[in-house]
Parts: structure tokens; C-alpha cells; sequence
């Protein structure tokens, strides 16, 4: 199966996204993951990446596009892909038509209030781990027991940017893929395991 899924920043399409590859055994391609990759490892697009999202702005459709259609003609990607956090835009959804054909788009609808709460309340390691203050009190990683921090991204002003330029960039995706028929969405629970029943209900179809 070939799936896009599709959600404002902190609806939780990442936990989603772990949960299908773990049920269906397709590969997880997500951007935001190549792109903080890049910046860990200090290359120059990821210095160039690093300086679009500290102000929470989106990566150039041309920098996105190429990192993601090299991706797509890799092996694993041969009997299907989940793309999380592609495409942002139009131009990438048109970029994305012409590079391979979707199965379905999963739409995860989350309120902005909660979208808000999940964000400021994320705390990262430079190991990879990610906790919540709800319910993870240390400052330090239990993996690995180095310093938490919290994503630039994460902070309060870039995370309205973020939303705004959802609302003006990314949203109208979901009309696109609507009138395409592709278009599958559900409203978003604070129980994982729900939203998920209501993700394996759409993609058990798929099969």
C-alpha cells in the first residue's frame, strides 16, 4: 500500500506513522526525520534546513522534493511506502502525482488547543528519545541518561508560525486529495490505541 498521511504539526501522525509500520511492515518515510538528520550530522542542506525551522518555516518544495524522490525509487519502497510530513503543498502533491500513485490519504484531525499542549510539553534527546512532561518529570533521558532540551520548533511563537503556515500552505492538501478521492479523515483521539483502531479500519481495506 502507498499512503500519505497528512495532519497539523503535533497531531501525532509520527506515533501513528510507528504504529503502521509495525502492523504492516512498510517503510516510514518521514521528512522531518531526514531533515533533523542532516542538521545533527552539520551538513550544509542541513544547516540550510536548520535555519527554515528554527523560524518555522517550511523547506523549499525543490530541496523536499529531491530528498524525497530519491528516497521512493529505493528497494524498500517497491511493494509501498507511508510518507509522513510529504507533501506540505501543492507543488509537492503534484511533484508526488508524477513520481508514483497513492493508495489513500489519512487526514488525523486534532483541535489547536491540544496541538499546543503536545508541543510545548515535548522534551528531546540527542539520542533520539522523546518524552512529555504529562508524564516523563526528569531532565534526563532514561535511555541514556543525557540532558533533555526542547526542540526549537517546539518553542511557543514557532509553533503559531508552524500552525499558520499549515493553514496557508498544507491545508488546502486536504481538498486536493478529497477531490481526488483519495481522502480518508479521522478525528484524532488522546488515547494512541483508538486513533489507531480508526487508522487499521482504513488501511485493512487497502490490502
Amino acid at each position: 500500500m502507498k499512503i500519505v498521511l497528512l495532519g497539523a504539526p503535533g497531531a501525532g501522525k509520527g506515533t501513528q506513522a510507528d504504529l503502521i509500520v509495525k502492523e504492516y511492515g512498510i517503510p516510514h518515510i518521514s521528512t522531518g526525520e531526514a531533515f533533523r538528520s542532516n542538521i545533527t550530522k552539520g551538513t550544509e542542506i542541513g544547516l540550510f534546513v536548520k535555519s527554515y525551522m528554527e523560524k518555522g518555516l517550511l523547506v523549499p518544495d525543490e530541496v523536499t522534493i529531491e530528498i524525497v524522490s530519491m528516497r521512493l525509487k529505493e528497494d524498500d519502497c517497491k511493494n509501498g511506502f507511508m510518507l509522513d510530513g510529504f507533501p506540505r503543498s501543492i507543488p509537492q502533491a503534484q511533484a508526488l502525482d508524477k513520481a508514483t500513485s497513492l493508495d489513500a490519504v489519512i487526514n488525523i484531525d486534532v483541535s489547536y488547543d491540544v496541538i499546543y499542549k503536545r508541543l510545548t510539553g515535548r522534551r528531546n534527546c540527542s539520542c533520539g528519545a522523546i518524552y512529555h512532561v504529562s508524564t516523563y518529570t526528569s531532565n534526563n533521558c532514561a535511555k541514556c541518561g543525557k540532558e533533555l532540551f526542547i526542540r526549537d520548533d517546539d518553542k511557543e511563537e514557532p509553533i503559531k508560525k508552524r500552525l499558520e503556515v499549515y493553514e496557508k500552505i498544507t491545508q488546502p492538501l486536504i481538498s486536493y486529495y478529497e477531490k481526488k478521492g483519495l481522502l480518508k479523515t479521522i478525528v484524532s483521539s488522546d488515547a494512541i490505541s483508538d486513533t489507531f483502531l480508526k487508522v487499521k479500519s482504513i488501511l485493512d481495506t487497502l490490502i
